[in-house]
């Protein structure tokens, strides 16, 4: 890593500084930490925690934004607004917020906050994959009791190993969308609370049923359209290349393992990303309301992306080696 990229990447919001100071710059415990402590007093921490309801919302409601009870539904065209509970409760624990700091957030939610589908209360989910998959690592953080919907992953876990948010529709044939979102929740159930063997096997299953695709193919071999495209930050919820490397990189210092040799191909995809200066470019970013824009529009160079990639090849070049 050229020194004008390091530079680069710690000239940001203490939301990623922490992180390069951490992972690439190697920096000691007291300095990272103290940056980590910034982050919910000034830049985009701080200025999410302002957004914030009296009742403990964001927006107004859980996975949308209400405006006098009223599910304010995107036109079409316009993308999924990201200003909603969820999405901002998830930034703020992403960019490593204290939870402390957000006080008594989890019991206002149990009390004001009830999903779009069916009125269900906040914190017992509700039946996409993927938002129970961010709530369940949302309430874990915030230290809610989410047991039964941690359970619940079990319960829906399909035949192949993974999980597909179309399962009301009758789906049987796993998602790549899905299944990462679901061990990435399962990750951050069991790193807080250490989990359960049923849990982890079912966390396994998942990751399996990705790793033997490599993280790129379908069944059949052919290349999923998804990892043509550059990735973005933040991914939110899309599956691409590098938000999946960023899982195993997490399971690997989780469980103390080393990389996966499956992995391999997605490795050197995102290793080709690279460009000559270093950087990686923002992915199509996905449409739809911000309370503020975090990072670089599509095909710009992405201090997010960056970082991610570079700490994806640490990892994996520290144990498997560069590629020659």
């Amino acid at each position: 890593m050229a020194d004008d990229v390091l530079t680069w990447l710690l000239d940001s919001d203490p939301s990623l500084r922490w992180q390069v100071q951490r992972d690439l710059a190697g920096a000691p415990p007291a300095v990272w930490q103290a940056t980590r402590a910034r982050v919910a007093t000034e830049g985009f921490g701080a200025r999410l925690l302002a957004h914030q309801d009296p009742d403990g919302q964001w927006a107004g409601g859980a996975f949308f934004p209400r405006v006098d009870g009223e599910v304010q539904w995107p036109a079409e065209g316009d993308g999924q607004p990201w200003t909603a509970t969820t999405w901002s409760l998830a930034q703020l624990r992403e960019w490593g917020v204290d939870p402390a700091v957000l006080g008594d957030t989890a019991d206002r939610l149990a009390e004001h906050c009830r999903w779009e589908y069916d009125d269900l209360p906040y914190w017992g989910g509700e039946v996409d994959v993927c938002i129970n998959a961010t709530t369940l690592a949302n309430g874990v953080w915030l230290g809610v009791d989410v047991e039964p919907l941690a359970a619940w992953f079990v319960e829906h876990q399909l035949a192949d190993g993974g999980w597909n948010c179309e399962w009301v529709e009758g789906s049987t044939r796993s998602s790549v969308h899905s299944t990462l979102n679901a061990v990435r929740g399962l990750l951050a159930h069991e790193v807080a609370t250490g989990g359960s063997a049923e849990l982890r096997a079912a966390r396994h299953r998942g990751e399996e049923h990705l790793l033997a695709r490599r993280l790129l193919h379908r069944s059949s071999g052919e290349l999923l359209d998804v990892c043509l495209t550059p990735p973005v930050h933040p991914s939110r919820w899309r599956f691409d290349v590098l938000r999946a490397l960023e899982h195993l990189r997490a399971v690997s210092e989780h469980e103390s393992t080393a990389p996966d040799p499956r992995a391999a191909e997605a490795v050197d995809r995102l290793r080709a990303g690279r460009h000559p200066d270093g950087r990686w470019v923002q992915g199509p970013v996905q449409p739809g309301e911000v309370w503020f824009g975090t990072d670089a529009p599509t095909g710009e160079p992405s201090r997010g992306v960056t970082l991610g990639a570079l700490r994806v090849l640490a990892w994996w070049d520290a144990d498997v080696g560069p590629a020659q």
